[in-house]
């Protein structure tokens, strides 16, 4: 095992700003997000987890896919740029697994998503293992672990003063090959592990509670607010609209964007003609739920929830998507 110091791991990041569109965990306003930094003095280093995973980074929040440009009896398509070449830094273990959780829906199912693979290809990630599970984690229960390793192209794990580095695909030895390193001086610590489990439903559990009065009585008390489904590192759902951008005498400049939607939006599967498959509340949040731990297991192989907590400490009225799986165990057929 190979450790660097904090003063060598600042000195390479800086190094890297020169090649690579860096992004780290970064305060803003008493939040911290993944955010494109110019200078180390921007990283928050000592950060617990961070208030949205770095899927942004893949499948932006809003994101122009095409522009088309009318003037003088002439129409042009043209897409925006290719990509720079970016790193991650700080990615924990559980948003990690949320982005192999979004490669098997976005780029190995086919067809694959252009705009994700790009920007996937041209990522080198940096995780950090967690130290502890802080409240709403529940990574373990999804055979996940606060210092697992894989995931990412090089892992660091603090270690006092110094952290621990370990190159996990050949990718990261590139990447690691400028950072000082030294031979580690002692073992890799081991997280603090919450005390509580949670069980997860087989998939004949969830068969049998479709139809159950207890996603009734869950609704009750959601508001459709859709925080949970914009923080969570797996959603993936959009929608593409046209928008006019510049209008003249001209010629006019029309662009074509698609931007996160939600599944429990009351519109979200409204079709032509106005039948909506999914009129209630109800069946919409019943819909997120079986949508992460049935269909999705089903269709293409992972659960579609890492654990991270995000949902739980977002959620408003207090639902509690690990406290659902251990209801849904219990629910009596």
């Amino acid at each position: 095992m190979k450790a660097t110091t904090r003063k060598d791991l600042v000195t390479w990041l800086t190094g890297l700003m020169e090649e690579y569109t860096v992004i780290a965990p970064t305060v803003v306003e008493d939040n911290i997000f993944y955010k494109p930094v110019a200078s180390t003095d921007e990283i928050a280093f000592d950060f617990t987890r961070t208030d949205m995973s770095p899927k942004e980074h893949f499948f932006p929040s809003t994101q122009t896919i095409l522009s088309i440009t009318k003037g003088h009896g002439e129409v042009s398509l043209s897409e925006p740029p290719l990509e720079r070449e970016q790193v991650i830094f700080g990615v924990r273990p559980c948003d990690a697994r949320g982005l192999k959780v979004l490669d098997a829906l976005l780029l190995e199912h086919e067809p694959a998503d252009a705009y994700y693979t790009e920007r996937r290809e041209k990522t080198t990630l940096i995780g950090l293992t967690c130290p502890e599970m802080w409240p709403g984690c529940f990574c373990t229960s999804l055979d996940g672990a606060p210092n697992e390793t894989g995931d990412v192209d090089v892992m660091l794990t603090e270690a006092g003063d110094s952290y621990l580095v370990q190159t996990v695909t050949e990718k990261g030895k590139k990447l690691a090959s400028g950072l000082a390193l030294s031979k580690a001086s002692q073992k890799r610590p081991q997280p603090k592990l919450s005390s509580e489990g949670v069980p997860a439903p087989s998939q004949e559990v969830w068969r049998q509670h479709f139809d159950d009065e207890y996603w009734a009585r869950l609704a009750d008390r959601c508001l459709s607010c859709r925080v949970c489904t914009y923080v969570c590192p797996t959603c993936r759902c959009f929608d593409v609209r046209d928008y006019v951008t510049q209008s003249g005498v001209e010629g006019s400049v029309i662009e074509r964007f698609r931007a996160w939607d939600s599944c429990l939006s009351e519109g979200y599967r409204r079709i032509a003609g106005g039948h909506n498959p999914r009129p209630t509340k109800m069946q919409r949040l019943r819909n997120r739920f079986y949508c992460k731990f049935h269909y999705c297991p089903q269709d293409f192989g992972p659960v579609a929830c890492v654990g991270c907590g995000r949902c739980i400490v977002a959620c408003p009225v207090s639902i509690d998507i690990a406290e659902m799986l251990g209801d849904v165990t219990r629910i009596k057929s």
